[in-house]
Formats: C-alpha cells, sequence, structure tokens
C-alpha cells in the first residue's frame, strides 16, 4: 500500500468538485479505515489520553499480534497513525494532520452558504 502525501487542506466531499487525486486520496483514506479492527484501534488512541504501546492493541482489539501488527501497518502507511520506537516497543498516537483530514472530509455542506 502506498502512503499517503499530505494534503495541506482537504476538500470535503461536499465540495463542488474534486480532483482525480483528491478523490483517490480520499478513496485510500476510506479504504485504510475499511476494517472494524482498524477502527477499534483508532478508537482505543482517541480515547487513550496518550501514546499506546503496540502491546496494548492486542487483548483491547482481541486479535493475535501478527494481525494487529499488520492492521497498525496500514493506518501508518495511510497517515492516520504516528509511530514511535521505545527500545523494544512501538508507541502509536494518531496523526494530528489526520485528524483534521477526517474532520474536514465529512464536512458534507462543503463550505456552502
Amino acid at each position: 500500500m502506498r502512503t499517503l502525501l499530505p494534503i495541506v487542506c482537504c476538500r470535503p466531499l461536499g465540495a463542488p468538485k474534486l480532483s482525480d487525486a483528491e478523490a483517490e486520496e480520499t478513496a485510500a483514506l476510506f479504504k485504510a479505515l475499511a476494517d472494524p479492527a482498524r477502527v477499534r484501534i483508532l478508537n482505543l488512541l482517541a480515547t487513550s489520553g496518550g501514546p499506546v504501546c503496540a502491546c496494548d492493541f492486542v487483548p483491547a482489539v482481541g486479535l493475535a499480534q501478527p494481525t494487529v501488527s499488520h492492521h497498525l501497518k496500514k493506518l501508518t502507511d495511510a497517515g492516520l497513525l504516528e509511530r514511535e520506537q521505545r527500545g523494544k516497543w512501538a508507541y502509536y498516537t494518531i496523526n494530528d494532520e489526520a485528524t483534521a483530514r477526517l474532520a474536514g472530509l465529512v464536512d458534507l455542506e462543503g463550505g456552502r452558504a
């Protein structure tokens, strides 16, 4: 999976028209979220108040460690998560830019008055 390029300003889905590149980036973002385990991972991070160790996702998501690692990699590659290595453990947080992107995408009014 390719890594999403950072977009300074995302056009909402309610915008009058999206370019081909904007539509592709938006679809890739939704594809990364199109799995219940990944949604649960994001939920855990959103409610954690700080970085979460990769080891803590296994019991929280109820999947084996290799499967959790796969989902964490997909979310990181999509630009949704930040990964920080601390010794042998990786800690994850939600990417602040990704939060803004997601919030901007759900604006179905698209800035219309």
